[in-house]
């Protein structure tokens, strides 16, 4: 029997639910990507000459295709974001606008709940203190992690992209430039590629380390690969689920409190 329960400081009734909030093709994005990001630093760094495992024609000819493949499925994810409406987990201050009467108070919010967050992770995680934020069915990023996120599809991806295709087309591009600037610009280009490059490592080895921070070791990483994940739902979105998708509803139960109950 379902049992409602009534969240804090919230007049809607909540339950909290294992859902299948990870689609297969998040789920297929989320590890392709992660597996061609991995590649390319790994012959990226043999291009830059800190590893010697292979040539560097074909590190050169490696990194090329498999940026192909990731430009390949960024073009299709940013379609499937917008066609889906999933770009809005993604937007810093979205949600906190369609609550707060005012824009200034909505970043009050956002800023609080970041501070919040980031303390969790400094210290309150050491001292077995509970998330702060509660995963539900409209947000499944907390505000950090989307911040998060956002830079790097807004800033270290297309600075990745530009730099890159500077330098992959460099013989046609320089022929654009004052041959006394030529130079410079090729500098320009290595370097902001090298330095999207060290971010996106550093996004990588943060994102792991934050994998560990669930219920356990492995419960964001199993979530990630079979898409379930503890959730509140509203009665609205749980009748939603019960009607049009109930393969996603896996199992609904009571919760003693919505203050310490994990989400």
């Amino acid at each position: 029997m379902t049992t409602k329960h009534e969240t804090t400081g919230q007049s809607a009734t909540r339950y909290l639910a294992k859902v299948q909030i990870f689609t297969l093709y998040e789920r297929f994005w989320h590890w392709t990507q992660a597996a061609l990001i991995l590649f390319m630093l790994f012959t990226g760094f043999h291009l830059h000459g800190s590893l010697g495992f292979m040539s560097f024609r074909t590190a050169w000819q490696l990194h090329v295709l498999s940026a192909l493949a990731l430009i390949t499925l960024w073009v299709l994810t940013i379609f499937w974001q917008f066609v889906t409406g999933n770009w809005r987990q993604f937007v810093p201050l979205l949600e906190e606008m369609e609550h707060a009467p005012t824009f200034s108070q909505a970043v009050r919010a956002w800023m609080t709940m970041i501070w919040r967050i980031a303390r969790h992770y400094a210290w309150g995680i050491l001292r077995g203190e509970g998330h702060p934020f509660k995963k539900s069915l409209r947000r499944k990023h907390n505000p950090l992690q989307a911040f998060a996120y956002f830079g790097l599809m807004a800033f270290i991806g297309p600075l990745l992209w530009l730099t890159g295709i500077v330098l992959l087309g460099w013989d046609f591009w320089k022929h654009a430039a004052p041959l006394a600037t030529t130079e410079n610009w090729r500098t320009i280009a290595a370097f902001g590629h090298m330095l999207g490059a060290w971010l996106m490592l550093l996004f990588v080895i943060i994102h792991v380390y934050m994998t560990t921070t669930g219920k356990t070791p492995l419960y964001y990483i199993r979530g990630m690969i079979t898409g379930i994940e503890e959730v509140w739902l509203t009665e609205e979105e749980l009748c939603y689920l019960r009607n049009f998708h109930p393969h996603r509803l896996i199992q609904v139960t009571p919760a003693t409190s919505s203050t310490t109950a994990e989400a």
